[in-house]
This record gives structure tokens, sequence and C-alpha cells, in this order.
């Protein structure tokens, strides 16, 4: 039987429940989706919810957002398939072994565990830290609460760049439905040799972090970077229902994953809307199956978490003594472990329902805080708060006396077991007189890098942005591979000569054709004595070409589809958005490089562009209170600093800067978003371009009332009725769509799915 069409969008196809398909007729997510929940219209979030709403009543463990991500993404089944239903590649998939060195393991990664006969697939659902120093009944070492991955002891970081961390994390062995699950019989005699996984069906793994920052990102940017790396396969794989390529309209990792950001955020902010969920931090549940918890009378149910709630309450409460005053007390407790000491929990606490266990536990423990205390503040006199919300499951803190604290928010952990054994530097004298300093570039290693487009025995394509160091100093690095096949050829220093096609402009002769000498080291090289033509400017995009076996490199720009006005400068050609914001600031040109001289107004923004924390779009945010600082190196004197707070005034009126917050961890780390239980703090942000709207029938106008409501949906997957085929178009077009996607050659479509060409809907 025929599948006609496929070009236009047919009527919305749902399960016998009315909840929608990732896979149905009309694709969850949208193009709109990849900029953030506060752009996506309300017909579209209730969609999604409805969806994601079921999910987190099907599956048995807590939903994070990035499984409820991968649920709508991979396309999850409700019918009982899981994952078994989409047609996902297993190949795909990262390999864990219990016990050993792992990479990064994000809660969502769909793993393979090793065992000694069949596969084991999973998703990573939950994760938590293993500490050895943790207690069987929850006790905790002040140290551990907070501590960042690699500590040693008490105030002691640990020196390694790629720190270690024990970490155990709980894999949903039937998210791939009954075809890839275990029998009973087979998950009891893994669990029983405790080789491949642990007694309660976990899997503990020492977790090597490639970075300190690596090891502080929050769980959807870890999330994200695994995507976009370990798991760039799965990502890109034409099989979902629908690719973040297609969403995005592009391939680059900078678009990518700004577009996988927007969705988790999208995601994110749908659970946290939802009426009939509840959230635990990124874990979410029905506020049905927490009601019944408290009603169930057996191990973990409602006793035994007034049991739970009462014991922290009470755990720091001092021994009354005949003689002398009490000194203060303070008292550490993990969720997970304390959980394992109640009668009959063995079971209960086995598979994904250990997770589901530690989070209506902390969802206990807060509801009792927020209900029975002022901040925290009991009557009895104890002060009960978050610690650290990854150790162990969570980490709380009893206080006794709680009154001598400062009072906070006691659901935000800020990890003061940690802090209580480190020691901070001491604040520097404010200076006199002081000239502004002259702000370092980024590393080059990490602001605009060089990417490969092809190597092959023709020649060597590669994509690099213009540095403003390369305009001052007329040179350009070239390809290492390049430069290896120039000297194996041509010696250290043959002169080479450079053809420049600037896209769209007229260029002077002497710019287009130019003689330059190649410097060839052992494993770097670059060209030397460029004249760039006068238009270039940092940040510029630049394709270079070298032919096999030749000395001509070509270098060509491309033109954007439409000019966008950065600051004063109106860009008509492909950029780099960071470089740009960077090596462009106020100060900065093919001259030379200094803040000597500027006024308050351009140093607040050269510092903002030059040391704020910098996203892949180009956006620029400071710390507001350490402007001065950044400035002129040291605390100013009272004058500067004012000169400087009225700039900041007077550019935020202006809208040339723009307010945000964000939030500083416990060694001053400034971070953008704000990160839960992290101290608030206020940003000055750098906005790089005035966005425009670009139309998928090609229009920029915003109030063309023909057109206003009319939606893009890109082309997607989808499910067929049984008895059903695709049609010779749809074959065609799906293999079209791999194109462009990466995949050479393309794919045929898999069994039972059709694919439907991208095409415009009214809202």
């Amino acid at each position: 039987m025929g599948e006609r069409g496929g070009s236009a969008a047919p009527s919305a196809r749902c399960d016998g429940s009315g909840v929608p398909d990732p896979y149905g007729d009309r694709a969850l997510l949208t193009s709109v989706m990849t900029r953030g929940y506060d752009a996506v219209p309300h017909q579209d979030r209730e969609r999604l919810r409805r969806y994601l709403e079921a999910v987190v009543a099907a599956r048995q463990a807590p939903v994070h957002t990035t499984v409820a991500f991968n649920t709508v993404y991979f396309g999850y089944d409700l019918g009982g398939d899981g994952y078994g239903g989409s047609p996902l590649r297993l190949d795909d998939f990262p390999v864990v072994t219990f016990g050993e060195y792992a990479p990064v393991l994000p809660v969502g990664a769909m793993v393979c565990v090793a065992t000694g006969s069949d596969p084991l697939y999973a998703e990573i659902v939950y994760r938590e830290g293993a500490h050895s120093e943790v207690g069987s009944f929850g006790d905790v070492p002040a140290w551990v609460s907070g501590a960042p991955a690699g500590a040693e002891g008490p105030g002691r970081r640990g020196n390694s760049a790629a720190p270690l961390r024990r970490e155990l994390l709980v894999p949903d062995l039937d998210a791939f439905g009954p075809a890839l699950s275990l029998s009973p019989a087979q998950l009891h005699r893994l669990r029983m040799r405790r080789r491949w996984i642990n007694g309660d069906g976990h899997v503990v793994v020492d977790v090597c972090y490639p970075s300190r920052d690596a090891a502080r990102c929050d769980d959807l940017t870890s999330y994200a970077n695994h995507l976009l790396t370990t798991a760039r396969a799965q990502l890109l794989s034409p099989f979902v229902p629908v690719s973040l390529a297609e969403l995005v309209g592009e391939t680059h990792d900078e678009d990518l994953r700004v577009g996988l950001l927007g969705l988790l955020d999208t995601v994110r902010g749908v659970l946290d809307s939802s009426d009939a969920l509840r959230t635990w931090g990124h874990y979410a549940m029905t506020r049905t199956y927490l009601a019944a918890c408290w009603r169930d009378a057996g191990p973990l149910g409602g006793d035994d978490l007034r049991s739970l709630a009462a014991a922290v309450e009470h755990a720091a409460i001092p021994v009354r003594r005949r003689y002398g005053l009490t000194s203060p007390v303070t008292v550490y407790t993990a969720v997970g472990p304390r959980l394992r000491g109640f009668p009959g929990a063995t079971e209960a606490l086995r598979g994904v329902d250990y997770a589901a266990a530690v989070c209506r536990a902390n969802v206990a423990l807060a509801d009792v805080v927020q209900r029975d205390s002022d901040q925290g503040l009991f009557e009895n006199g104890s002060r009960i708060a978050l610690d650290d919300a990854f150790e162990g499951g969570g980490v709380w803190r009893s206080h006794h006396p709680g009154d001598t604290e400062i009072p906070g928010d006691p659901l935000i952990p800020v990890g003061r077991g940690w802090m209580s054994t480190t020691t901070a530097p001491p604040e520097p004298e404010p200076a006199a007189e002081l000239d502004p300093v002259d702000l370092p570039l980024a590393d080059d290693a990490a602001l605009g890098p060089s990417e490969l487009l092809r190597s092959d025995e023709d020649g060597i394509v590669w994509r690099s942005p213009l540095r403003l160091a390369h305009l001052i100093g007329g040179w350009f690095p070239l390809h290492p591979y390049v430069a290896r096949e120039l000297r194996r050829s041509h010696g250290r220093c043959p002169t080479t000569c450079l053809e420049l096609a600037h896209s769209g402009e007229v260029s002077d002769r002497n710019e287009v054709v130019q003689n330059v000498t190649a410097e060839l080291g052992d494993e770097t090289g670059r060209l030397t004595g460029v004249g760039w033509p006068h238009d270039f400017f940092p940040g510029l995009m630049l394709e270079l070409r070298w032919l096999s076996g030749g000395t001509v490199i070509h270098v060509a720009t491309a033109r954007l589809d439409e000019p966008v006005q950065v600051g004063d400068r109106v860009i008509g050609h492909c950029f780099d958005p960071s470089v740009l914001t960077r090596e462009d600031a106020p100060g900065s040109d093919r001259h030379g490089d200094t803040a000597a001289g500027l006024g308050p107004r351009k140093l607040v923004m050269r510092t903002v562009r030059r040391c704020g924390l910098l996203t892949l779009d180009g956006h620029a945010l400071l710390d507001r209170s350490g402007l001065p600082r950044a400035v002129y190196g040291r605390r100013p004197v009272r004058s500067q600093a004012a000169a400087l707070e009225s700039a900041v005034v007077e550019l935020l009126a202006e809208r040339l800067l723009e307010p945000a917050f964000g939030s500083r961890d416990a060694w001053g780390q400034p971070h953008f978003p704000a990160r839960s239980g992290e101290t608030t703090i206020p940003l000055i942000g750098y906005r790089p371009a005035r966005q425009r709207v670009i139309r998928p029938w090609g229009g920029t106008g915003l109030d063309d009332g023909r057109l206003r409501g009319v939606q893009f949906v890109p082309g997607h997957l989808r499910r067929l009725l049984p008895g059903c085929s695709p049609s010779e178009v749809q074959r065609a077009a799906f293999r079209e769509h791999c194109r462009r996607l990466g995949k050479a050659d393309g794919w045929e479509l898999p069994d039972g799915y059709t694919f439907v060409t991208d095409y415009t809907r009214g809202c």
C-alpha cells in the first residue's frame, strides 16, 4: 500500500490516549524551540507538555530534563517499547565498565554496559557522587559537602588538571523495550556476580574530567557537551524524529550548541510549568505518585519519610550537660546512604527505584523545611539547609544553634562544609592613581579555532577566523597538515602565492594576488608579509584551500544572506561572533591595541568585551562589582570608580549594555546562567548584534500581515500505520536529507517510517 505526499501537513496523529507521538504527523520539536522556552508559542508548549507528562507518568524513575529531552528527540514509545520502537543505532553508544575509569557520563547518556556475555543497553537516568568517606548511615565529613572534583581532604583541592570523582550511575535497563531487556533471572545473576553492575543494579565508576571547569558544569551544559562530542553520531542521526541540524538550519558546532541548549531550556520550562508534575532540581515526578508514596505504610513510605525529616531536624541538637555551656554542633547527612538504614529498604533501593526514593526523600525534606521553619530555622533552635545537591543523593546540613548564622534560602546548596575548611585570600589594598590595564586577548586555542573541512589526495581545505594579531602583524597560521606537506616538498621557508577572493567586494589588484613567505617549523607554520584588505576585520571567517603539490593558497570569504549590525560596524560576510566581540573592542584596530586615551564609556565597553564570560554567539557578561578592578588591575580611587559607574548607567540606559544576573561559586568563579545553589550576582552584558528574523520563504519583514502566524516545519520522520510504505519520492527525499546531514551517499528509510519534507503551516 503506497504512502502519498509528505510535502504538506497531514492531520496530527496521536496514540489512543490523545498524547502526541514524536514520530507522529506533526513533529513535537519545532525550530522556534531552539531559542528557549520563552520564545515558544503556547500551542506548541501544550503539545510538548501533554507528551512529557505522559512520559513522566509512564517511567518508573524520576525523569531528568535531559532524559525528557531524549524521549522527544530520540522518539520514546509510550506503548511499552521505549526507545526500542525507534531506529536508533546501538553501535553509536559509548561502552562503560563497572569499577573502571570512565569519561563524563551525564544523566541522559545512552550507554552499553560491558558484560561477560551480551551487551547491556541502558539510559543513565540518575547520577550522584559516591565519595568513599560518606558513611553507611549517611554521616558525612564536613569537607566532603560541596567539595570540588578531585579534592583530597579538608581545604585540599588536589593538583590534577584532570580531576577524578567516584560516581554512582543508575541505568534504566528497560529503556529500550522488552527485546533488549534482561529477564529477572539474568538480571539477578549479574547482580550476584557484581562484576558488571553492583548488587543494586547500579554502576560505580571513577569519572575522569578533562578539566576543572568541566567538573563544575551544570547538568544541561554537561549533557550538551556529551551529545556534541561522545554521542555526536547519535545526535546528528537522520533516524531521529527531527534532526537538530534541521531545526537549527546549520551543522556548525556553535550553531548546534546554541540550538541544543535552547531545546533543553524549552524542555525544562515545560516540566517546571506543568501543574501535574513536581520537580526536584532537574528531576520530575507526578504529584499523584508523590501523594501515593506519602500514604504508603511500607518501607520508605510516609512513616519513614517523616522519620527521616525528624532525624535531620534533631541531628545537631547537643546532649544536655550538667555543667558548662555546650559548643555549636554541625552534622551533615547524605540522603542516599541514610535511606539504606530503614528496615526493609534493601529491595526498595534497587534499580531505578533508588533514584525515585532519593528524589522523593529530598522533596519531603524540602517540604518540611519550607512548612515548619523560618528560612531553615526550626523552633528547637536548629537550622537545616541543603548543602550539597550531588554527593550521596544530597547532603543536608543541621546546625545548632542556628540563630547565630546569617539566614539564606535553605534549598540553595552553598557547600558550607567545604568552605569551612578553606581560607579566602586577603583583599588587596586600594591603589592611588592608576592607568587602565591593556587587557590580554583570549588564548588562540580557546577562541576561534581552526576547522578542517577536507583532507584528501586533491588537497586540504580548512576554515578559520581572522584574528586581530593577524591584522596587526600581517600574518596567518597554516593548518598543520599544510605546513607539513609544504615543508616536505619545498623546504622550511618557501615563497608562496596567496590569492584572495572577497565575495561581493572589489579589491585592489595588489591585494588579490600576493607573494608571501611561508615560515615552517617542525609542527606549525604561518604565512608572513600578508597585506590584508582595508575592510577585513577581526572575526571575519576565511576559507583556505591548498592544492596538493602546489605553493598557492586560495583564501575566500562568504557573504551573509543579509547584513547585520554589530556596534558601529555593518557586516555583510560570515564571521565568528566570539572573536569579533573580543578583538573588535574600542582601542583595537589594525594599527594597534591599547586602552590608553579611552574615556570611561569606551573603557567599560572594552573591558566587558575583553573580560566578560563569552557565549558562542558573542555575548559577553561581566560581574558588575568586578568592573573597576578589571579596568585598572587593582581597586581604583573613588573618582575613577564613580566615573565608571556613571558610564555603566548611561550605557544601560541607551541599551548598549544590558543588565543580567548570574551566580558565583565557592571558588569565586562567576557563571551564567545562574547555577542552583550559588550566590546570585548582578552582571552587565554586551549584546553583539541586532537580531533579525529570517522567514523560511526568504523575507525579513516583521509586519507582513499576509504571513503573520505562518510557521516553518522542518523535514522529519513519521511512523507509518501497519501495512503502509513510503513512496519513492519520499525515499529520495530522505536520502537527500541524509546528504545534508553529512552522509554523502545517504541512507535508506528505516522500515515502518516515511519522511515528511519541510513545509509551512498556520499556527
